[in-house]
């Protein structure tokens, strides 16, 4: 819970107002902890307590936090734009006092964040406030265009994901035997001696036939010289995060399953390389997805290609079949596609990176050739 180093909040910050102005909304209610900390610098989670970004449309801003937080935001530069409650205070009544000068006629509110009951409370305190407009579209897609302050934070976050994946290969190979779950918690373990351990997901270890189910928990089987094994991982470097997937090889693997890893190669490699600004989601996505199918493979590669990254490691854009949304300069994603073979096993290559205008570079640098352990 720490102020960003760079200052790219006050960037968004500055967006928001003037869009607000634009709009000719009064007062914007941010409510979800990920998007007060782009517009703040200042990141926490309150569980239910009210946990709130007010902005005005004229400049002026309030973080209303819980009086438990007071100390930490005193740290950063918004001591003197908090409110603080205690637990049994209102917290609207005593955000009201500090908004006396500010126009609160017409609020647009981060729908898709605010419950119900924070709602009302907000209504009973402001009865005259038209609380009808929503900012959550608006808010996601600023987003969704990273500016080079945020890439650059994004690359750093990828360069811990490479030191991590360097980290599980050798843990895979001396600990032949262990259990998915076993290399897991050690690899967790070494993260958190290395300064790592702020991870952006829990750690996915799947070997063998398990690895033919998506995103399943590392379990009790032990692994074995032959298997194929997954590894998908992600760093969190200054509120940003890392998302990175490598398919290993225990020992000498069959020619067929050479062949599907082959496949899911070529289907990252071809997709990165045909990534461009003006495309839409659902063409990038048919890339991959069209050499799987020409492979013979089509009916297993059973998800979306990619989903974008950012403060969180799952955010819009989705490069799903289908989808109209155009690619734009600045937009991070993953590339990933896979194969998934029941009884046999799975492969997947993911690299996250950014859209330029010629093309996509990858925060993540780790070798896809098949490495055998």
């Amino acid at each position: 819970m720490k102020e960003e180093r760079k200052l790219t909040w006050e960037e968004h910050l500055a967006a928001l107002t003037s869009y607000l102005d634009e709009k000719g909304i009064d007062l914007a209610y941010v409510a979800e902890p990920v998007d007060i900390a782009y517009l703040t610098g200042y990141s926490s989670w309150t569980e239910e307590r009210v946990f709130a970004l007010l902005v005005s449309r004229t400049g002026q801003a309030l973080l209303l936090a819980p009086a438990i937080n007071e100390g930490e935001v005193k740290q950063t530069s918004w001591a003197d734009r908090a409110c603080f409650y205690q637990d049994g205070e209102n917290p609207w009544e005593k955000a009201k006092k500090r908004m006396t000068a500010w126009p609160k006629g017409f609020w647009a509110l981060e729908a898709r964040a605010v419950t119900l009951s924070h709602y009302r409370a907000t209504k009973e305190v402001f009865p005259e406030a038209n609380l009808a407009a929503d900012i959550s579209t608006w808010l996601a897609r600023q987003r969704m265009i990273k500016s080079p302050a945020e890439i650059e934070k994004l690359q750093a976050a990828g360069r811990l994901a490479d030191q991590a994946l360097d980290l599980a290969f050798a843990l895979l190979k001396a600990g032949q035997g262990m259990s998915e779950s076993e290399l897991a918690l050690e690899l967790d373990y070494q993260l958190k001696k290395k300064g790592m351990g702020d991870l952006s997901f829990p750690l996915i270890v799947q070997a063998g036939e398990s690895a033919a189910s998506i995103s399943g928990l590392p379990s009790q089987k032990g692994v074995q010289a032959g298997d194929i094994v997954i590894f998908d991982l992600g760093i969190m470097k200054d509120g940003y995060a890392s998302d990175v997937s490598r398919t290993v090889a225990l020992g000498e693997i069959s020619p067929a399953k050479w062949e599907i890893y082959e496949t899911v190669r070529l289907a990252q490699e071809t997709a990165a390389r045909a990534a461009r600004p003006g495309m839409t989601a659902g063409e990038l996505d048919q890339v991959a997805r069209g050499v799987i199918e020409e492979a013979g493979y089509g009916q297993y590669f059973t998800h979306r290609l990619g989903h974008g990254i950012g403060m969180q490691v799952h955010e819009p854009v989705n490069l799903e079949p289908g989808s109209k949304q155009k690619l734009e300069a600045g937009m991070c994603f993953s590339i990933e596609p896979g194969i998934y073979l029941p009884g046999v096993g799975g492969i997947r290559i993911e690299d996250c990176g950014w859209l330029g205008e010629d093309g996509f570079h990858p925060f993540t640098k780790t070798r896809k050739d098949l490495l055998l352990l």
